[in-house]
């Protein structure tokens, strides 16, 4: 295992700890009594509290220092004063554990009691200490100078989400947006609850992959046999239940779909459904204005919110145009009527990238995505889509051409998927058979399989349905202003992580040289590298920097040794 110095300097402590008879990683309860928040927004002078959390910054002024603690609801400042800390003769537990064998990131516990600085700030003032849990590696703290510009700050993207915990640490505008996250979950549960709805469960493992049109990733079940599908909609499943009897239902599924990953579109990601009997489209876009109008006020304390250079406001109602309208609108092409050659053809004038696999809903779906979705910025309803587009979704009352759907669009992107739900088993059938022929065409986002199960269960009667679907990822990404959807995820896909650094072929060359001059002076190595003094600064740095060379000063000399393997 590769150390880095600081690494090494951190197990050396670790070992002085337990040497004086100090477990750096109790088992034994530590009885927290108050945050810091609770601290600040209760303050007594002369209150005894005890707290716990990271130590995140000491300034050592000898025989006293003043630090930073962190909790999970912010930071608290402390006082420890050795003759305070250590009332007898002994003083190790300030000069030796606190100052010496304490780091930054470690958790502690402390004891003490409230106090008013001389500026004017909350203090704690300790006079017992508590050793919680040693850290073997430094945070990557960021340091902020008097101007108020921030030095190293720990922001590369690939780091922060590959090591979330870390970000969590020492980014802490990161946890507020997932506090957010689980305000926007309990707001949405609190509406249905309170309409009456019941939150229910369905299978994540499934044996068709039904519900939506997408990739499915597949696993193999090895006591039955069978190959099962992640789940990548669980709106069959939900249907179900309304034919068994319930009158509304709803889930917050972990849908898996085997595409692409870019800023809005993760492989893994969550959905809200709901199924309310007795309802129609019209019905579900008012509940739907209702419910984001209610969320972002519980969310946000409003219902407006900034996401990059837009502002947008979710109070109710919002707008409401036809897909056909929206695509004359901003094309000039009327799709009402056209067949698929036609429609191709119009793509292609418009320099949409088409193919022959695609029928009439792709068609039409790439001209809306290409040429109209992206100018939605406020909360707009896209009503009435083609048939073609929706093999779930009832027929139009009013217009057999077109489906009762609606996909509610803001800054450019759908957040909301509604249908009148299709329950006439015969029709359905039909469209399942419609989706095998675009599946046998070549169309790979095409579901080539009948749910044999799910039109029995149509037979059986389902009554008069409206369904809605929400991306929760996407609606938390406009509520907190980020526009990747890696920074809502706790835990987003990442590729492999790299074994080992990457090595500029500058650093290559004086690991080579170290592999060769076994304990080499820094002098010797630099005329043995033959680099400029510029490219030998970066290359040494990077070499350091990565925990692959150390240097020992022996009398005038600096001597490099190699640390890799």
């Amino acid at each position: 295992m590769q150390l880095s110095e600081q690494e090494i300097i951190r197990r050396d402590k670790l070992n002085a700890l337990r040497e004086l008879g100090i477990n750096p990683y109790p088992a034994d309860l530590f009885p927290v009594n108050h945050t810091s928040k609770q601290v600040k927004e209760s303050f007594v002078e002369g209150k005894k509290v005890i707290l716990a959390g990271r130590l995140m910054s000491v300034r050592d002024q000898g025989k006293a220092s003043f630090a930073e603690l962190q909790d999970s609801e912010g930071r608290i400042q402390l006082y420890l004063n050795r003759d305070v800390l250590c009332l007898g003769e002994d003083k190790t537990t300030y000069n030796q554990v606190f100052k010496k064998l304490t780091d930054l990131g470690d958790f502690i516990g402390i004891e003490g009691e409230l106090f008013m600085t001389k500026v004017g700030a909350m203090c704690v003032r300790v006079d017992k200490f508590t050793f919680l849990s040693k850290t073997l590696r430094p945070l990557p703290l960021p340091k902020t100078d008097e101007e108020g510009n921030v030095h190293d700050a720990f922001s590369d993207p690939e780091l922060r989400y590959r090591m979330r915990y870390v970000d969590l640490v020492v980014n802490p505008q990161v946890k507020e947006v997932f506090m957010k996250r689980t305000k926007l979950f309990t707001a949405m549960r609190n509406f249905f609850n309170d309409a009456g709805y019941l939150e229910v469960e369905t299978p994540v493992l499934q044996s068709i992959p039904g519900g939506a049109a997408a990739r499915p990733f597949i696993t193999h079940h090895n006591s039955l046999d069978i190959p099962l599908y992640m789940r990548i909609a669980n709106e069959l499943y939900l249907k179900r239940l309304i034919v068994g009897g319930f009158d509304g239902v709803y889930e917050f599924s972990k849908n898996f779909r085997n595409e692409g990953m870019d800023r809005t579109h993760n492989p893994e990601f969550t959905a809200m459904e709901i199924y309310v009997a007795y309802k129609d489209y019209n019905w579900m876009m008012e509940m739907t204005e209702n419910l984001l109008e209610y969320c972002a006020n519980q969310v946000n304390g409003t219902t407006e919110a900034t996401f990059g250079e837009h502002k947008i406001n979710f109070k109710a109602p919002y707008a409401r145009v036809t897909m056909t309208d929206a695509i004359i609108q901003f094309t000039g092409f009327d799709i009402t009527g056209k067949s698929e050659d036609e429609l191709r053809e119009a793509a292609k004038g418009m320099h949409i990238e088409v193919n022959d696999t695609m029928g009439k809903g792709k068609l039409i779906d790439e001209i809306f995505g290409e040429k109209c979705e992206g100018n939605f910025i406020q909360p707009t309803f896209i009503t009435d889509y083609p048939k073609e587009m929706s093999p779930l979704c009832k027929s139009h009352r009013d217009n057999p051409e077109l489906t009762e759907r609606f996909e509610l669009m803001v800054c450019g992107k759908e957040i909301a998927n509604a249908y009148s739900e299709l329950n006439d088993p015969i029709d359905q059938r039909e469209r399942f058979e419609a989706q095998m022929a675009l599946a046998e065409k070549g169309d790979d986002e095409a579901n080539g399989i009948i749910d044999e199960d799910f039109l029995r269960a149509l037979e059986y009667g389902m009554p008069p349905t409206s369904g809605l679907g929400i991306g929760m990822d996407r609606l938390i990404m406009f509520l907190t202003n980020n526009p990747s959807i890696q920074e809502v995820l706790f835990f987003p896909q990442m590729r492999p992580e790299k074994k080992g650094p990457e090595l500029t072929e500058d650093e290559k060359h004086i690991i080579e040289v170290l592999k060769a001059n076994e304990g080499i002076s820094i002098a010797d190595l630099k005329i043995k590298a033959d680099l400029s003094g510029k490219k030998w600064d970066a290359a040494s740095k990077g070499i350091s920097k990565h925990g692959l060379m150390k240097i020992k000063v022996d009398g005038d000399n600096k001597i490099a040794e190699y640390l890799g393997k």
